[in-house]
């Protein structure tokens, strides 16, 4: 009944209604409830109640698991999850949209992503720093304004800290996004981090654990009108 009320409930022309995988860490209870969506039929299907304390292995082996499970030629949505290592690990196992307040919350709390990891701006080594936060970064902040001057409205407590860093994180990740559109798009996914520049930690370890990616046997021009 609550399915069918759900479904049936007017909406406007370009919204879609989404199915919303759960079943915490519990991979049966997942591929249940992934066949029992299914069977309802959605616009488009998520993965939600992850990322929410759970280690990241766990994390990682939920959605390399479930994730092949819907439907190739609909949205696949991982609820919540925002890292770039995270959100770069999901795509590869054939998620196309993401949502997550870490760009602008982390921001707020003084901590920037860039190609080579996080950035913490109040440390006490970028006091005199006259370097931008990511160097060629083009974004507003990285263009005007320097480590030094960005740690000084932080530890100020000036409204003008979280605007100017919420700039830098979101033009990021915007970036980040584009890149792995490309990457799709020249078939060179598989080696992202080095074709683009990025390095980050322990990736290399956790991706071991799932090497059989599911994008590669999926059709490119579905992943890039989602992603």
């Amino acid at each position: 009944m609550g399915e069918r009320k759900c479904q049936d409930s007017p909406r406007g022309a370009p919204q879609a209604l989404f199915g919303i995988v759960q079943g915490g860490m519990y991979l049966d209870l997942r591929q249940e409830a992934v066949t029992e969506l299914r069977q309802m039929g959605f616009d488009g299907y998520a993965l939600g109640g992850l990322s929410v304390g759970e280690s990241k292995e766990v994390m990682f082996q939920i959605v390399a698991e479930t994730a092949p499970l819907l439907p190739i030629d609909q949205p696949r949505y991982l609820m919540g999850v925002g890292m770039p290592e995270d959100i770069l690990f999901a795509v590869k196992q054939g998620i196309d949209m993401f949502d997550c307040v870490l760009p602008t919350r982390n921001a707020r709390n003084g901590m920037l992503f860039t190609k080579h990891g996080r950035l913490l701006i109040k440390n006490a080594r970028f006091a005199d720093d006259s370097l931008p936060i990511e160097l060629g970064c083009a974004c507003y902040t990285c263009r005007y304004y320097s480590r030094a001057y960005l740690r000084h409205l932080y530890l100020a407590e000036e409204i003008l800290a979280a605007r100017l860093l919420t700039i830098h994180n979101l033009y990021f990740y915007i970036n980040f996004m584009k890149d792995i559109r490309q990457a799709i798009l020249s078939g060179e996914l598989a080696n992202f981090k080095e074709k683009f520049g990025y390095s980050w930690g322990n990736m290399e370890k956790l991706e071991e654990l799932y090497p059989n990616s599911s994008w590669e046997r999926e059709d490119k021009s579905r992943r890039l009108s989602t992603i």
